[in-house]
């Protein structure tokens, strides 16, 4: 129950067509290999994890366009490479996102990450709070007859792991649900961009990492978009990649700047079942007191339903949303 942990971050031209996934997923396969060998003299890597947008971003203004270019259904020919590679070395591999079209919601486009490890798929996490206004696709919470889990968590090996996506993590009730059901290492699969990055003024990639940890009681792993402004504009993303203790503390981090990169740090997940069985200060999951919480269940933003999410769209739900 101790081991490595690497965020990877890439650096890769913006793809125009599902054609160039496969390139990537080389690339990606690559960084793998050199991560698990690589510091095999300090530790094992048992967890691998990518940022947002690893495999595609989502250039186009519609979720047509989208789907027609560079959208693919989950699972694929790609998660079965990086199955044989969690096989091979026995590690897990919490993939960057991909563009997924699904038969079950016809019409949609998801953000969505897979968790494999030597047994396979593990999990499908979709993106739950999409980069409003400029994100056009769905949310499990648009979809009425949305019938999947939309936190769902992986026991394993390696401790019970969860994974949200960016923009999720600036919501501290969608982390929580993932720390409700167990989630020790909750992983961040992200594409942060200047200037709310690692650095201040604006820090909010780091406060918010550490923030999450702190307040679950869990480690996070969070690997950020490394890719220079050229190759994703109109954004330039700082990386800055870490590795944070379930105390908020950051065990290691890359430098802030574009360029793929690779950092580790020990996870011990018996220490963190030692000291949450020990602690009855901050015991902040023990400690909370949601039936006074009488604001945090009434609906906000509301979902789309049978509409097409478009630009237009998420910024009238915005506007008429409000805030309280």
């Amino acid at each position: 129950m101790r081991y490595l942990a690497a965020a990877c971050q890439t650096d890769f031209p913006n793809p125009t067509t599902r054609t160039e996934i496969t390139d990537r997923v080389g690339r990606m396969l690559a960084m793998i290999e050199r991560a698990v060998v690589g510091y095999r003299p300090f530790g094992d890597v048992r967890l691998v994890v990518f940022p947002e947008f690893a495999h595609a971003a989502p250039i186009y203004e519609t979720a047509e366009e989208l789907a027609d270019k560079l959208a693919v259904p989950l699972p694929n020919e790609h998660t079965d490479r990086y199955h044989k590679k969690a096989r091979e070395h026995g590690i897990y591999i919490q993939t960057g996102s991909f563009l997924e079209v699904c038969t079950k919601y016809p019409g949609r486009v998801f953000n969505t990450t897979c968790l494999i490890g030597p047994d396979g798929l593990l999990y499908k996490y979709r993106k739950v709070h999409p980069w409003l206004p400029w994100e056009v696709h769905a949310s499990p919470h648009d979809l009425p007859d949305y019938t999947d889990h939309p936190f769902p968590v992986a026991e394993t090996e390696i401790g019970t792991l969860g994974c949200a996506i960016c923009y999720d993590w600036i919501f501290p009730e969608a982390i929580r649900e993932l720390a409700l059901q167990g989630a020790e290492v909750l992983i961040r699969v992200s594409a942060y961009m200047d200037p709310w990055g690692a650095t201040p003024p604006l820090d909010w990639w780091t406060v918010v990492n550490r923030c999450r940890a702190l307040e679950n009681t869990a480690f996070v792993v969070a690997a950020n978009q490394g890719a220079s402004a050229h190759h994703y504009p109109p954004f330039s993303w700082p990386g800055g990649s870490m590795i944070v203790d379930y105390d908020g503390r950051i065990l290691s981090q890359a430098d802030p700047g574009p360029g793929e990169k690779i950092v580790v740090s020990t996870i011990d997940v018996a220490q963190l079942r030692a000291e949450k069985q020990r602690r009855t200060g901050h015991a902040l999951l023990a400690h909370r007191r949601p039936e006074v919480y009488r604001h945090a269940a009434k609906p906000a933003f509301p979902p789309a339903g049978a509409a097409a999410i478009t630009y237009a769209m998420n910024e009238e739900r915005t506007r008429r949303t409000g805030s309280p």
